[in-house]
């Protein structure tokens, strides 16, 4: 399948322990690389951003890292794109659709309201193996 990030010409990986100054170390990271990328600070797709990464991360420090010693956070962008996904070693899929209909809570249901907000889309995409998985956020520029 398909997703067109493949065609975005900007990449960045980031492959941190799971423990708790992997959510500082991730935030840091998505401000530089953005900047690198020309997006300003001021770009209104920064802050809830830098929220989102923090909250996904979080999650998987919290709920993978007893399978998943590591995670990596993947960017990818372009000129009108910004794109960005917290993969863990952890087989358990979270329910996007619960937070898409309103009725989740909690890190991921601000997750999907904030990139809803801003016009992108989330997805939950699963490790070949079905041992893991990465949640992808796109958002436009």
């Amino acid at each position: 399948m398909s997703t067109g990030l493949e065609a975005l010409p900007y990449r960045h990986v980031l492959t941190v322990p799971a423990m708790g100054s992997a959510v500082r170390i991730a935030r840091e990271t998505t401000e530089q690389v953005l900047a690198e990328w020309g997006v300003g600070r001021r770009h209104p797709c920064v802050d809830p951003a830098l929220l989102m990464v923090a909250e996904l991360v979080t999650n998987s420090v919290r709920h993978a890292a007893e399978l998943s010693p590591s995670l990596t956070v993947v960017f990818a962008g372009g000129p009108d794109t910004f794109a960005f996904a917290v993969h863990d070693r952890h087989p358990h899929q979270p329910a996007l659709h619960a937070a898409f209909t309103g009725s989740g809570t909690g890190g991921l249901a601000t997750v999907v309201e904030l990139t809803l907000q801003l016009g992108g889309s989330a997805v939950v995409r699963a490790d070949a193996d079905g041992l893991g998985k990465s949640i992808w956020i796109t958002l436009p520029l």
